[in-house]
């Protein structure tokens, strides 16, 4: 599931911060940052607290591990750099809006390989600039660890962690998939957490559609529908069965409505692109939705994770007639 490197070569200059900067933006990240590796205290706190109350719902993976989410170290022992990325997915293209809704991140290629092979990338190219006789271990990661990820990223200077609890870049928005390389290497300079630009918004909190933002920074994913139509494999409840709207296969309601997504671009990616199958796909064809159509428009999208017999149970909710 992971990926390790332990390396060692180079007749070049040591490699600084910002030469791996300028690395992750030719390789097409939107963003990257680098923070130093220290145990995880105050966002643990508040992780039990949420646990505790049991909105993780059906997620119970997210108790697993505490003390590895504590102290990355329990990643990649000796560990003293997260190097955090950024990758952009905002769509060019975008489904119809009067179809049903299918979240924009699972518009193209599955994320997690796309982004892992441009960190691998990126950790190549460290490689090839470390002092010679030099051996640094990492591993990278995007959403397949206990690993905080969005603290990670908030630390390295990415961006903040707003209110509808999405990392958001600052004069970029939060389309982003984040990625980290946890690594030996010691960088020659650190970045600094970025200051919460949210104010006094309450956008996201407001157009919630079942309130599962019950305040800030605080999610209860047993009312999320983005929860109920991907990760979740039971029923949907009556009550947010009824508030799906055209929702097929995850929301975005709470970032489509923050101010600092008018700042998205297109994502340039070309894995991300959506096919025309996707972008195609009508509320008829989803009356006699077959195993082979969801194969065949699907087949290389995050959209599997909803498994077939998911798509299957929200479809019933959609009131297609």
């Amino acid at each position: 599931m992971y990926t390790i490197f332990c390396l060692s070569m180079s007749d070049q200059i040591a490699i600084t911060t910002r030469m791996i900067k300028d690395e992750a933006t030719r390789l097409g990240f939107s963003a990257c940052g680098i923070a130093r590796v220290e145990p995880v205290e105050a966002e643990m706190r508040r992780l039990d607290t949420w646990l505790a109350k049991g909105y993780q719902a059906g997620m119970a993976y997210l108790a697993n591990h505490r003390e590895i989410r504590r102290d990355p170290q329990g990643l990649v022992e000796g560990a003293k750099s997260i190097i955090s990325v950024a990758l952009n997915y905002y769509p060019a293209r975008k489904r119809d809006p009067e179809q049903p809704h299918i979240a924009y991140y699972a518009y193209g290629r599955d994320y997690h390989e796309v982004v892992k092979e441009k960190l691998r990338q990126l950790w190549q190219y460290v490689v090839r600039n470390l002092p010679e006789g030099t051996a640094e271990e990492a591993r990278v990661f995007t959403d397949s660890a206990p690993l905080l990820e969005r603290y990670w990223a908030w630390k390295a200077g990415l961006g903040w962690i707003g209110k509808n609890t999405q990392l958001i870049l600052p004069g970029k928005g939060s389309y982003f998939f984040l990625g980290e390389i946890v690594t030996t290497w010691e960088a020659d300079a650190y970045d600094k957490p970025v200051p919460s630009r949210c104010g006094t918004c309450n956008r996201c909190l407001q157009a919630c559609p079942t309130g599962a933002l019950e305040k800030a920074h605080t999610l209860n994913a047993n009312h999320c529908l983005s929860y109920l139509t991907i990760e979740n494999r039971g029923e949907i409840p009556p009550r947010e069965a009824r508030l799906l709207g055209n929702r097929l296969y995850g929301c975005d309601t709470c970032q489509q409505v923050c101010p600092w997504n008018r700042f998205a671009i297109p994502a340039t990616e070309p894995d991300f692109q959506p096919s025309e199958a996707l972008l195609q796909l009508q509320k008829e064809d989803l009356k006699m939705f077959t195993k082979d159509d969801y194969n065949r428009i699907f087949a290389k999208s995050a959209v599997k994770r909803a498994k077939y017999e998911g798509l299957i149970r929200t479809i019933k909710h959609l009131n297609i007639e």
